[in-house]
Parts: structure tokens; sequence; C-alpha cells
């Protein structure tokens, strides 16, 4: 029997004010009364009522899909783990506003990289009328702050740290989570012990294959979901290799992570161009190329190919490390690093800025130049400007509001913009379409995060990537043992990361350092380079056979 509780009062209010037509609401004022309790309302459980508030977003399936099951499926907390742009941030901003419309999520914080805080605030604003705010003040009142955007720096300094820990948040969204993999760090403990009803961890980098970097993530989502992280390793461990373990570990996994691939979705609108170029050193440098190679028996080989890497990328960035090394080097040596050095001084232009010049010449369209060095960022503009070109610097050293300054600068006024690093994280570029990487990193999954600033979800234009590389140089080896024979794998099997993040001993990234690190000779890094492509074919060769 459920007890059935009658309103006595109803009728004779309501005849009390109908005979008082001044207590009475105007029709006008009913109508949107009426309308702002429709509003309130959640008419229906089942798929998305944010969509119809946000018309203007145009969500394409994949991203529609991928915030059903996080609200529908996985109770608000997932990983968000799309490839580089494919829109993680519109399906996390999405799944924002469904939990606010439903009245669940009032209280947000948003973790992001410093250099992201901006653009997150600027998304949330015009795609989603979501009006969020990065609190700065060392007195700030984050209780007051219904939605902050904040980098985990910030967040964890002691004027700030306290307060937030003590605030029960409904959703805690953490962009670039993939840091935060080892439990080891401040960064990891301060997330770790953050009060959240909801969580969204957002990577483009798989987790699935490091057993502990797995757990530790996870841990942060749904903490003991895994169990305890001894007994985990030993359950899994011994049995990495066992495809049946490996299924359970995917189908755990599947219940809290989200993974689209390109591939996948049909994101075709733009095609990728991508053209390898040999560059020829002039005779000077090849001369001077000739005579670092002379140093490889005094210094460990490690220093010998940064040395050799830094000339491919200009005199000014092996300038650098040579006059480092005279200042701490005996006699003999010194003076052979002097004779190095008062040469270099006298070196032409360097080839592959003169290409880049070439290249950037042919067009008024924008590009993006990456380099992995500020010495040769430094050349790089300034031998712009000599040739007529606008072109501003991108660094992880400026702070958020450079950052910000110097993407507008590029956006709106410069051709170029030349980055280190730092500018292939993150930040948002679609509106150029041309991109110079006149470094090559090591590992083919930091190139492909570069790519990634440019071809994203909303790119219309075909995206030309040029990858510069010296003839006959360590570049030469690299390009051709690495991202000729990666970007054929990858057109074979799409995803690659996957694979090159499960290789025994290491990532693909650990291995190529340590490649690097601990051989003596170029013939004996040019052996163990072929040994690690030739596994990861084996890999792909086995995964088609399994498929």
């Amino acid at each position: 029997m459920i007890p059935i509780n009658h309103d006595s009062t109803f009728i004779f209010d309501l005849k009390k004010n109908l005979s008082h037509s001044e207590q009475l609401a105007t029709w006008n004022g009913f109508k949107l009364a009426y309308q702002a309790g429709e509003n309130k309302t959640v008419p229906c459980f089942d798929g998305l009522l944010a969509l119809k508030h946000l018309p203007h977003v145009d969500f394409l399936e994949h991203q529609i899909e991928a915030a059903e099951a996080v609200i529908h499926e996985m109770n608000g907390r997932a990983i968000l783990a799309d490839e580089v742009g494919l829109g993680k941030t519109l399906e996390a901003g999405l799944i924002l506003k469904e939990l606010m419309i439903r009245g669940i999520a009032k209280k947000v914080l948003i973790l992001t990289p410093a250099s992201l805080v901006n653009q997150w605030i600027q998304e949330l604003n015009e795609k989603f009328y979501i009006q969020a705010a990065s609190p700065r003040k060392k007195n700030t009142a984050w209780q007051e702050w219904d939605i902050a955007v904040t980098s985990i720096d910030m967040a964890k300094r002691e004027s700030h740290k306290e307060e937030i820990l003590s605030i029960a948040y409904d959703l805690i969204i953490i962009d670039e989570a993939h840091k935060l993999k080892n439990h080891q760090t401040k960064n990891y403990q301060f997330v770790q012990s953050l009060k959240k009803t909801y969580c969204l961890l957002l990577t483009a980098t798989p987790i699935q294959n490091n057993l502990t970097d797995l757990f530790n993530l996870v841990s942060i989502l749904k903490p003991g979901y895994l169990g305890n992280l001894a007994e985990f390793k030993k359950k899994y461990k011994k049995e990495a290799k066992n495809k049946a373990s490996q299924a359970h570990i995917h189908a755990l996994l599947s219940k809290l992570m989200i993974r689209n691939r390109r591939k996948d979705t049909g994101l075709d609108s733009s095609k990728r161009i991508v053209s390898n170029e040999l560059i020829s050193f002039s005779e000077e440098e090849k001369q001077l190329y000739g005579k670092l190679e002379e140093l490889k028996p005094l210094y460990p080989s490690f220093t010998w190919l940064t040395l050799a890497k830094e000339l491919c990328s200009s005199r000014e960035a092996c300038f650098m490390s040579l006059k480092q090394l005279s200042q701490n080097a005996e006699h003999t040596v010194k003076d052979k690093l002097e004779e190095i050095i008062t040469e270099l001084e006298t070196l032409p232009h360097h080839a592959k800025a003169n290409r880049m010049i070439e290249i950037i010449q042919q067009s008024d369209e924008k590009f993006i130049v990456f380099t992995e060095y500020r010495a040769t960022q430094f050349y790089l503009q300034w031998y712009l400007q000599q040739h007529g070109i606008s072109s501003v610097p991108f660094s992880g050293k400026f702070n958020k509001s450079k950052r910000d300054w110097m993407k507008q600068l590029f956006k709106n006024h410069a051709q170029v913009l030349i980055a280190t690093e730092a500018g292939g994280e993150g930040i948002n570029l679609q509106f150029c379409h041309r991109m110079i990487n006149y470094d090559l990193p090591w590992n083919p999954m930091r190139l492909e995060q570069r790519i990634g600033r440019i071809h994203r979800f909303g790119q219309e234009k075909n995206v030309q990537i040029y990858n510069f590389a010296v003839k006959g140089t360590i570049e030469d080896h690299i390009m051709k043992m690495l991202y000729e024979k990666i970007e054929m794998f990858r057109h074979a099997v799409g995803d690659l990361d996957q694979i090159l993040e499960q290789i025994p001993g290491g990532s693909f990234d650990r291995q190529i350092q340590t490649i690097i690190n601990e051989s003596e000779s170029q013939g004996e890094i040019d052996i163990k380079l072929n040994n690690l492509v030739s596994y990861v074919e084996y890999s792909i060769n086995e995964r088609k056979e399994t498929s």
C-alpha cells in the first residue's frame, strides 16, 4: 500500500487568489514560468538532451556515440582515448553539458596543460555556452567558481591545494592524462586525492599495453577496479602474450575506455600529403660533418650523435654544444674543438634553411615549422626576416598568455610559426594546413602528434607535410629506416600506436633512446634499428593473420 496525501490547501488558496486578481501573474509571466519549469524537467533518460541546446555544433557520429556511452553505460567515468584530431575535447564538452542539463554536474574542475587553459575556456564558452573561468590570484576562493579551468601545477600550489582538495567536485576532467601514469609523482598523488563523483581522462596515447601505467590511470578513474597493483601485475605479467589474458584486459578496459581511430570514423574529407625531402649539404657543411665524426673516439657515441644531429639542424645549435664541450675539455681535445668551432662560424646558411625558404616563397599560405632546438628557432626566425617573411616563435618556455598571444599573431598576422616540441601538444592550429618538419624526432609517434595539430577534426583542406633530412647523415638513416617504413606500415594497418607501445623491453620511444645511447658506431645503430623495424613488421603480420 502506498500512502497518498491529498493537498487540502490548493483549492482554498486558488479561490482566495482568484478573488484578488492583483496576486495573480500576468499571462506572459505565467507562460515564462511554465516554460522555465518545462526546461528544468528531464523528459527522457535515453539519448542526449544537450544536442537540442547545441544546434550550431556539427557533432560527428563517433563523438555522439562516445558521449552516450559515457553517460548511459560508464556512469560518467571514462578514458577518452581517440586518436589525435578526432575531437576528444568536443566529446568532453558534450558530456559536461549533458551532465549540467541533467542537474548532476554543478561543481566542475578541468585540469589541462597550462598552454591549453585559455583554449578550453574559449571552446566551452563559444561552442557549449558554458561560462568557465581560470582563477589565477593567490587568494582565489575556489569554492566560488562553478566551472574552473586550470593547470595541475597551479592547482597543487600551497596557496590553492588545500581548498581544492576540500571541495567535492561533481566532475573532474583531465586533459593529456597520460602524463599522470607514474603513481610516484606529486601530480598523480594530487589528482588521486581530489574528491569527485564523475571523471573524464583525455589522452591520445593508448595505455593498455603497459600494465603499471594502465593500473595507475584506471585507479584515478575507478579506485579498486583492477584490484591491488602487485596482484594485478602478478596475474597478467606472466600471461602478457596469452591471447585469452589480453582479451580479458581489453574486456575490462572496454567498460571504461573509448578509442576511436581515424580509419574507423570515415574522416577523410581532407587528405594528408607527405613529402620526404633529402637535402644535400654544401661542400663546407660536408667537410665539417666529417670532422665531427673524428670526435667519435673521444666521446661517448651519444655525444657525437647529438652534435651530428645539431649540425643537421643549424650551425647555431651545434655551436652551443661545442662551446660547452670546449670549456671542460683537456688541452689537446680543446684545440680540436676550437678548430671545429672556428670553421663552424664560417659556414654558409644552412642547406635545410635555404630549402625551407624556397618552399614558403612558393605560396602565400601559412606554415608551421617544427625544430628540435631553441638555437635553430632563433636562427630561422632571423633568416625568414631576411627574406621578408613574417614569423613568430612558439616555445614551451613561454607562459600561458604569451603562447596565446603567439597563436593569435600567427593566425592574424604572421605567415610562419616556428615551434619547438611544445607546439606538438594540445594546441589547435587547424586554420593552417602546411607543415615543415625541419628536424625529425626519433619517434614517429611524436611526429604524428605534431601533424595532429593541423590534420584534425574540422580541417577541410588537404594537409601538406614536408619532412626534411640531410643526405648521408644520421637523419638520412632515421628517415629511411624509420619514417618511410613506418609510414608504409601505417598504410597497411592504420593505427600503429598499440604495436609501437607494446615492444618488449619498453615502448618504441624508449627503444630508440636505448639504441642511440648504447651503440658504439653508426653500423651498430643501423643493425639495431633494422631489427627494431623488423619486429614492428613481424607484429603487423601477426596481427593480420589473427584478425
